[in-house]
């Protein structure tokens, strides 16, 4: 163990002193969080200002009815401009509901009467304010459709012969967990990117500077110094988790998730639950990178093979973009895969009982172990010693 710790002691300053290595522990948990924060913002203040949303109509005298029906839901109705589509293309206004003269004949002919709404298909931050105005205008719609069969003496109900009625059982909290499955696998990629490049460094960055050779010379087992090398890289993967963990919970205190119907409540049991969850897959990450980086002649090259190794981690979150994983037993002590179905039921309120927690550490640190042992193998030869 002396060993192993002043190995450990030896690559944790090392890695200090590196930039790139401090650049990758730091920058991914910081950069993230700041994006997701600024994306949900935008989103909600879209939406509110959805609400506030003022109604462009030309021809609004041909349909006082609309125009009555639009105000008393709280929208302002403004002149629409001479020219709508030279002014929705120059971004004067967003959009332009244009009635045509014959609209109020239309409806006291108990015709289709069409409004046209224009707008440019290229502008994606006004969707949600002309998303309103549809809906308004086809809200309207449906109302004169009942008024027209009551006037004739026939119920509304006889074109709506089966009216379906959706229960959703799932709570507000398992509904926001779906909805925030970026946050496992943001999470699972830290523990991949944070500690990558000093796992790299103690391997591959070694056999390029060509001072693994003098390394390997000492009385020490190459156990114990890829267990030093393999540990260190642990160390920040951990950091980095926790920072990343603790700059999402800052990030997401700051976006009004009322406003945006969802209901996310990440207190300190939620949290400590989603670390101890995530933190042991860092066994595994550094472990699967020191032994692809074994491989590599150089740090470039040991970076490219470990870039792909990306796929990894994300590959579970986009399947449950896409499916529903559910919970077998089978998945939890699959490293990755067992972190993402953990943390989903975490912050979903649901209880997760010890057992998972032990299966899922247990698996990530007895093959983060083989992983090691392997690549202390490889070092007995070589052509992988001198990357040959």
């Amino acid at each position: 163990m002396n060993a192993v710790l002043a190995v450990l002691k030896k690559e944790l300053i090392d890695g200090l002193r590196d930039r790139r290595s401090m650049m990758s522990a730091i920058i991914f948990p910081m950069i993230g969080p700041l994006l997701i924060s600024f994306m949900f913002n935008t989103v909600t203040e879209r939406q509110r200002e959805s609400q506030d949303v003022k109604i462009p109509i030309v021809g609004a005298e041909q349909a006082p009815g609309l125009v009555d029906w639009i105000e008393r839901r709280g929208y302002e109705v403004v002149e629409g401009p001479l020219d709508p589509e030279s002014a929705v293309r120059e971004g004067t206004v967003d959009f332009v509901l244009i009635i045509p003269e014959d609209f109020a004949s239309d409806l006291a002919q108990a015709r289709t009467a069409e409004i046209e709404l224009v707008r440019d298909g290229t502008k994606k931050d006004v969707g949600a304010s002309i998303g309103r105005a549809r809906s308004l205008v086809e809200s309207y719609g449906r109302m004169m459709g009942r008024l027209r069969l009551i006037a004739r003496g026939i119920s509304p109900q006889l074109g709506q012969p089966i009216s379906v009625e959706t229960v959703d059982i799932a709570s507000e909290r398992q509904r926001a967990a779906h909805f925030m499955i970026f946050i496992p696998m943001y999470l699972i990629l830290a523990a991949f990117i944070t500690g990558m490049n000093l796992a790299v460094d103690t391997t591959a960055g070694e056999r390029e500077r060509q001072s693994l050779e003098p390394l390997l010379i000492n009385p020490v087992s190459r156990m114990s110094l890829l267990l030093g090398k393999w540990l260190s890289a642990v160390v920040f993967s951990c950091a980095g988790v926790v920072l990343t963990m603790a700059s999402l919970v800052l990030a997401m205190r700051r976006v009004s998730w009322q406003e945006l119907g969802i209901q996310l409540n990440l207190g300190a049991p939620e949290v400590a639950g989603v670390l101890l969850a995530t933190l042991p897959l860092a066994f595994f990450a550094s472990g699967a990178q020191v032994l692809v980086s074994s491989f590599a002649r150089s740090f470039k090259e040991a970076q490219t093979y470990i870039s792909l190794m990306i796929i990894v981690p994300m590959a579970p979150s986009i399947i449950a973009q896409l499916y529903s994983l559910g919970n077998e037993w089978w998945m939890v002590p699959i490293p990755v895969l067992g972190q993402q179905v953990l943390m989903t039921e975490v912050v979903s309120g649901e209880p997760v009982s010890l057992l998972s927690y032990a299966a899922t550490g247990l698996s990530s640190l007895v093959l983060g172990l083989l992983c090691v042992w392997v690549t202390a193998r490889l070092f007995t030869r070589e052509n992988v010693v001198f990357g040959r």
